[in-house]
């Protein structure tokens, strides 16, 4: 079994954390590796946190991937949970993984506001994806999870898998 890098791309609150984990359990119970990277958690981790700017996104989105891209070249199954707003990001680190898949996790803007488990909705939203910054949204995702608490989009993001893995 190949290693692959699954993102999971969507607006802040879209469920892509919630999908992430259904994901990895699922993986799990098939005696799977998998490792998430969160983006919240792995910006957290990085010393000196990246800035909510252009070049701050840039520089860790770049390290994200390549974090995602070594855990799959050793043959783990890197579940990205980050909302990568730039489509350059995302098709960048696809052409370099050994796997890549790409689930839209697709909650419409207004179900991501009402819901703002994160309260990011609330303040200043001149930086936020989706509102003061533009989401640019895959072109041909692999799936499309209409939110993140989706049964149906983990078993359709297992059949690619298992479809990569031949």
């Amino acid at each position: 079994m190949t290693g692959t890098v699954i993102w999971l791309t969507g607006l802040p609150g879209s469920g892509k954390s919630t999908l992430a984990r259904h994901l990895a359990q699922r993986l799990l119970e098939q005696g799977r590796e998998p490792l998430i990277l969160d983006g919240d958690e792995v910006r957290a981790a990085l010393v000196p946190s990246p800035a909510y700017d252009d070049a701050g996104r840039d520089a860790f989105y770049r390290t994200l991937g390549q974090l995602a891209n070594l855990a799959a070249r050793q043959g783990l199954i890197a579940i990205v949970a980050a909302t990568a707003h730039r489509r350059r990001w995302r098709d960048e680190i696809r052409a370099k993984a050994p796997g890549f898949l790409e689930v839209h996790v697709a909650t419409p803007l207004a179900d991501c506001r009402a819901r703002d488990p994160k309260h990011l909705y609330a303040g200043d939203t001149s930086a936020l994806p989706g509102v003061g910054v533009a989401y640019e949204p895959p072109r041909a995702p692999e799936v499309v999870a209409p939110h993140g608490d989706d049964p149906k989009a983990v078993a359709a993001i297992l059949a690619q898998l298992a479809r990569h893995d031949r």
